[in-house]
C-alpha cells in the first residue's frame, strides 16, 4: 500500500511538473497571431483579443483571454464580443508547438446581427463586368471546426433593416460536434419585447456534413413560457418537436414534421420559406383542438344556458365586446411577403363558441390575400366565410359574402354579450365591405345587404300576442286573451332583408307567423348606439277567448300596428288597438250604410244620406 501511495505522489509530481514546465515553456500569446489569421481566412472576420493570454491548469488546460471581438469585413460594429474567452486545448499537441482547440467558451458574449454588424463592400471594391455571374466561393465564410463551443449568460440583437431591434438576453449554448460534422446543441434564452417575455429552450441534433450547401436538423425537444400584455393570466406554455432544413442553392427553409402544442391547443404539419425577391410561404397545418380562448386575454366565459339569457337581458350589461385593433390599420405588410395557407381544425373554440372541422385556404399575392375557404360547422349549423382582403392600394378593401345556415343565434349574441335575449335557427346569405377587419369598424363603418331567416325564434321579454289582447281586453268586454302565457314571442319562421351602412342597419320585408300570430314590418337598428325602431303589423289569430264572437273575429283578420322602439336594454311600444277597431267599425258601417244605400237609391233620404256619409 505504501509503494502505491509513493508511486502516485511520484506521478502527480511529474505531472505537476510537466505542466509547470509546459507553461513556462510555452507562451500562449504566440498562438494570438495564428488565431487571428486562421480566423481571418476562413471567415473573412477579423479577431481582435484584447490583453494577455493566459494559461489556465485546472480542472481542463485552457487559455484565457480578456475581451474579444469578432467584426465583419466593414462593418461598423463587432458581430461578436465578449467579457473573456477561454479555449480549453489538448495537452500533447503543445508539446509541438501545435494548438488544437477541444472546446471554446463565451461568457457575458454580445451577439449582433444587425445592419451596422453586416459585412459591407469597400468604396474602392472591384466590381465585375456588368452581365457576369461568378459562382459563390462556398469555401468562404461561417465554419465550426471546433469539437465543443460553449456560451454562457449572454446576449443576442438582431435587427432588420428598419425595423424594431430584438434583444435575447440569458443565453446558455453548448454545442458538441464530432468527425462526422454531427452536431449536438442545447440552447436557452429569454426574449423580451413589446411587454412579453419568452423563455425558450431547444435540444437539437444537427448535420453539418454539406455544409454551407444545406443544414439539416432534429429539434428533439422544445419547451416554452410566453407571458405579458394580451396574453391569458396563466401565460401559454406550450413544447414540441420538428425537423428543420435548409438548402442555400434554393434558399429555401423548411419546416417539417411539426408537433406543437400551446396550452391545450396542438398544430401538425409543415411550413417552408422560399427567400426570393419576396420571401414565399407555404404553410400546411392540422390541429386536433385551437382553443383561442386560452391564447389571448380576458376569454369570454362558458355559454350561458339558454333559460338564462332572459335574466340577464333585463339586468345592466355591459357594452358588446369589441376586438381592439393594436397593429397596423392598412395590412401593407402583405405586400412583402406571398404566402399559401392551408390549416384545417377538428374543432377551434372562440368566444366560448365551439366550431368544428374548420377548414382554411388562404392565397396572399402582392398584397391580395384572398380566404378561398373559412368555413366550419356550429352546433347543427354550417358557416362559410369567404373573401377578399385587397392592401395593394393606398386604402384597404375588404370584402367578404358570409353563408350562414341553421346556426344558434342565442349563442352568437350571448358570446358578443350582446344584450338581446334572442334564439333560434340563423341563417343568412350576404354580401359586405370596408376598411378594417374588426368588430368595431364593422358596427360603424361597413356596408352591405343581406338576406335573414330565423326558424323556431324565440324573443325573451316581449310577448306580442298578450301585449296585443291585455290591450283588447281592457277597453272591450266579451273578450280576454290566452291565460299564464310566457313573457315570450314564437315564431315558426321568420324572415327579411337587411342594409348595413355606416352602423344603420335597416330591416325591410319582415315577414313572420306561428300557429297564433302572422306578422310583418321594417325598422332600423343603429349598431352603434345600440337602439332600434322598429314598426309591426300584427295578426293575432290564436288565443282569443270571451263571448263577443264578432268582435274576436274581426280581431284574428285585424293587423294591429305595433311600434318598437328605445335602447336594446330598455325597450319601449306603443300599442294601437283602440284605433284600428274603431277605423275597423267605422269601415263596416260605412260598408253596410253603402249597402243600404245602393239598394235605395231613388229616395230623398238616400241622396242626403249619401252626401252626409262622403263628408266622413
Amino acid at each position: 500500500m505504501r509503494r502505491l501511495l509513493t508511486t502516485l505522489m511520484i506521478l502527480l509530481v511529474v505531472l505537476v511538473a510537466g505542466l509547470t514546465s509546459l507553461v513556462l515553456l510555452v507562451n500562449p500569446n504566440d498562438f494570438r497571431g495564428y488565431m487571428v489569421r486562421q480566423v481571418e481566412a476562413r471567415s473573412g472576420y477579423h479577431l481582435e483579443l484584447e490583453g494577455p493570454l493566459r494559461w489556465h491548469v485546472w480542472p481542463q488546460l485552457s487559455i484565457l483571454s480578456g475581451r474579444m471581438s469578432l467584426t465583419a469585413p466593414g462593418a461598423s460594429q463587432p458581430m461578436v464580443s465578449a467579457e473573456n474567452m477561454r479555449l480549453d486545448v489538448a495537452l500533447l499537441p503543445l508539446l509541438s508547438h501545435q494548438l488544437q482547440v477541444r472546446q471554446v467558451m463565451l461568457k457575458s458574449a454580445v451577439i449582433q446581427l444587425t445592419p451596422e454588424a453586416e459585412a459591407k463592400l469597400s468604396a474602392n471594391a472591384p466590381v465585375g463586368p456588368k452581365g457576369s455571374v461568378s459562382e459563390p466561393d462556398t469555401g468562404r465564410g461561417w465554419s465550426f471546426d471546433v469539437a465543443k463551443l460553449k456560451v454562457v449568460d449572454s446576449v443576442l440583437v438582431f435587427q432588420h433593416i428598419n425595423d424594431e431591434q430584438v434583444t435575447v438576453r440569458n443565453i446558455n449554448l453548448q454545442m458538441t460536434q464530432d468527425d462526422k460534422r454531427q452536431a449536438h446543441i442545447e440552447f436557452s434564452s429569454q426574449i423580451n419585447r413589446d411587454q412579453r417575455d419568452l423563455a425558450l429552450s431547444v435540444t437539437a441534433d444537427v448535420d453539418l456534413n454539406d455544409y454551407p450547401q444545406q443544414i439539416n436538423a432534429t429539434l428533439s425537444q422544445i419547451d416554452y413560457q410566453l407571458q405579458g400584455a394580451d396574453l391569458p393570466a396563466g401565460g401559454i406554455v406550450g413544447s414540441g418537436t420538428l425537423r428543420l432544413g435548409w438548402k442555400n442553392a434554393s434558399s429555401q427553409l423548411s419546416l417539417t414534421n411539426m408537433q406543437l402544442t400551446a396550452n391545450d391547443s396542438d398544430l401538425q404539419g409543415n411550413v417552408s420559406l422560399t427567400m426570393q425577391d419576396k420571401p414565399q410561404w407555404t404553410v400546411d397545418l392540422q390541429s386536433r383542438l385551437l382553443n383561442l380562448d386560452k391564447l389571448v386575454a380576458n376569454p369570454p366565459g362558458a355559454d350561458n344556458a339558454i333559460n338564462q339569457q332572459a335574466q340577464q337581458a333585463q339586468q345592466p350589461r355591459p357594452g358588446p365586446v369589441i376586438a381592439e385593433e393594436q397593429g397596423e390599420t392598412n395590412y401593407h405588410s402583405l405586400r412583402n411577403f406571398n404566402a399559401v395557407v392551408n390549416i384545417n381544425a377538428g374543432e377551434v373554440r372562440w368566444r366560448g363558441l365551439a366550431f368544428n372541422d374548420v377548414q382554411t385556404a388562404l392565397v396572399n399575392q402582392n398584397g391580395k390575400l384572398n380566404i378561398n375557404q373559412l368555413n366550419g360547422k356550429l352546433g347543427q349549423g354550417t358557416l362559410s366565410l369567404p373573401g377578399l382582403l385587397d392592401a395593394s392600394g393606398d386604402t384597404p378593401e375588404l370584402a367578404f359574402q358570409p353563408q350562414v345556415k341553421n346556426i344558434e343565434i342565442g349563442k352568437i349574441l350571448t358570446a358578443f354579450d350582446y344584450p338581446i335575449a334572442l334564439t333560434g335557427q340563423f341563417s343568412m346569405t350576404g354580401d359586405f365591405s370596408g376598411e378594417r377587419l374588426d368588430a368595431e369598424d364593422f358596427r360603424s363603418n361597413w356596408q352591405g345587404e343581406a338576406q335573414l331567416e330565423l326558424a323556431h325564434s324565440r324573443l325573451e321579454g316581449m310577448n306580442f300576442q298578450q301585449l296585443i289582447q291585455q290591450a283588447v281586453s281592457r277597453s272591450n268586454e266579451g273578450v280576454d286573451g290566452q291565460q299564464n302565457a310566457e313573457n315570450v314571442t314564437e315564431l315558426d319562421h321568420f324572415s327579411a332583408s337587411a342594409s348595413l351602412d355606416n352602423g344603420l342597419l335597416t330591416m325591410t320585408k319582415m315577414v313572420g307567423e306561428s300557429s297564433v300570430l302572422s306578422l310583418t314590418g321594417e325598422g332600423t337598428m343603429d349598431l352603434v348606439k345600440e337602439v332600434g325602431d322598429t314598426t309591426f303589423a300584427i295578426k293575432v289569430s290564436g288565443g282569443w277567448q270571451g263571448s263577443n264572437s264578432k268582435l274576436i273575429e274581426t280581431l284574428k283578420n285585424t293587423a294591429i300596428p305595433l311600434r318598437v322602439y328605445g335602447p336594446w336594454q330598455q325597450l319601449n311600444y306603443t300599442l294601437q288597438v283602440d284605433q284600428v277597431l274603431r277605423k275597423q267599425l267605422q269601415d263596416e258601417a260605412k260598408r253596410r250604410l253603402n249597402d243600404w244605400l245602393d239598394k235605395h237609391k231613388e229616395s230623398d233620404k238616400a241622396k242626403d244620406a249619401k252626401q252626409l256619409l262622403n263628408k266622413l
